[in-house]
């Protein structure tokens, strides 16, 4: 149960660590791609 917890916080802190060198082009490609599958993702399940 405890590491069912603590893997999603673990990810997240490796994911944020990887983000600190990056440029703001980057971290803002890092945000839209997701953004992006997911409007893609309703699309496939609304049609």
């Amino acid at each position: 149960m405890l590491l069912r917890l603590a893997y999603p916080g673990m990810t997240n802190a490796f994911a944020m660590l990887r983000l600190l060198p990056a440029s703001d082009r980057e971290k803002d490609i890092e945000f839209l791609v997701p953004r992006h599958q997911i409007a893609v993702l309703e699309r496939q399940l609304d049609g």
